[in-house]
């Protein structure tokens, strides 16, 4: 028992040191990617260190952003090209988790058409984080490619899955994207079978995408394509023989093609939804289910929250 007890506290206390590690590479990664270009992608600085520092102050147990950036120098700087985050990571939701702030920059630099380099330069940040550990905080596993195939130029637009560590904050960080951040069809598909993975009686707001969209995920530690899972079957009407039910809306496929959707209307305007129980009425309701959970989520882990998603700012702004 004395033996079980000790590598349980051991195995805790290497958590605590992976969230805080990881937290400061992300970190240190973004401000390193944003000084590669020459326009200005300081909202997505701002956007990042609010969602790991919500996250911190979530997490079991929470870190304050002065835990997690030790060295004062740097918290200083930070605080004072960034003080928003700082502001507000107690109060205000984030709209994504962090890995999707580091694709945002990586496609940003080097352009959304280079698909391998793309996929492979996440690749590479990701054994950073988790080298030589058996927890995965703040990791993605899967990356998404969704593309309207019927032009051979058209634009790819890239997903990860929730880079969250736990039951409790996956399950805020889908909340708050079909709330705040994804296209509505994505958002009603997922809203169809959250919380519970059973789908409402009332609402189907699930899609069947055309077949001239591609939408393929990725293994992000070995790179191999990977068939959606039942779950983005049964959203999106993605073709798989899979039976693994992933939490819903937790895979990369929902936030890659929530881009194309809102960048491609006539992809949008055929993938709509075909169920009668799909009204605004009945979406509304879902989505006041949705917002219900949100709340008893964040009580359970006593955030005080002021209802609001944060919204990410450019310091010369």
């Amino acid at each position: 028992m004395m033996a079980a007890e000790q590598k349980r506290r051991e195995e805790f206390q290497d958590s605590k040191d992976i969230f805080k590690k990881n937290s400061l590479l992300i970190i240190h990664k973004m401000l390193e990617l944003n000084t590669q270009t020459q326009e200005n992608t300081t909202v997505l600085v701002d956007e990042i260190l609010h969602s790991i520092f919500f996250l911190g102050g979530i997490n079991n147990p929470p870190y304050s952003p002065e835990v997690i950036v030790r060295d004062e120098e740097m918290l200083n700087a930070l605080k004072n090209c960034y003080p928003k985050p700082f502001g507000l990571y107690s109060s205000q939701v984030p709209k994504r988790s962090p890995l999707s702030c580091v694709l945002d920059m990586i496609v940003h630099l080097l352009g959304q058409e280079r698909e391998n380099e793309i996929i492979g330069t996440l690749q590479d940040f990701i054994r950073q984080l988790s080298r030589g550990r058996r927890a995965k905080h703040l990791i993605s596993f899967t990356i998404c490619v969704s593309q309207n195939t019927e032009n051979p130029n058209s634009l790819r637009y890239y997903g990860v899955s929730m880079s969250t560590s736990g039951a409790v904050p996956g399950k805020v960080m889908v909340a708050a994207s079909c709330c705040s951040a994804w296209d509505s069809h994505v958002a009603d598909a997922v809203m169809s079978y959250y919380p519970d993975k059973v789908k409402k009686s009332y609402f189907d707001g699930t899609i069947k995408l055309p077949l001239n969209v591609r939408c393929q995920a990725f293994n992000l530690s070995k790179g191999d394509a990977m068939p959606p899972c039942r779950s983005c079957g049964n959203l999106f009407g993605l073709h798989t023989t899979e039976t693994k039910e992933w939490p819903y809306g937790n895979c990369a496929e929902a936030e890659s093609l929530s881009k194309l959707l809102e960048n491609e209307r006539e992809v949008k305007n055929l993938a709509g939804p075909t169920s009668p129980t799909c009204t605004p009425e009945k979406r509304q309701r879902a989505k006041e289910i949705v917002l219900k959970h949100l709340e008893y989520l964040l009580c359970q882990v006593k955030f005080s929250w002021d209802h609001s998603f944060y919204t990410p700012r450019s310091i010369t702004s």
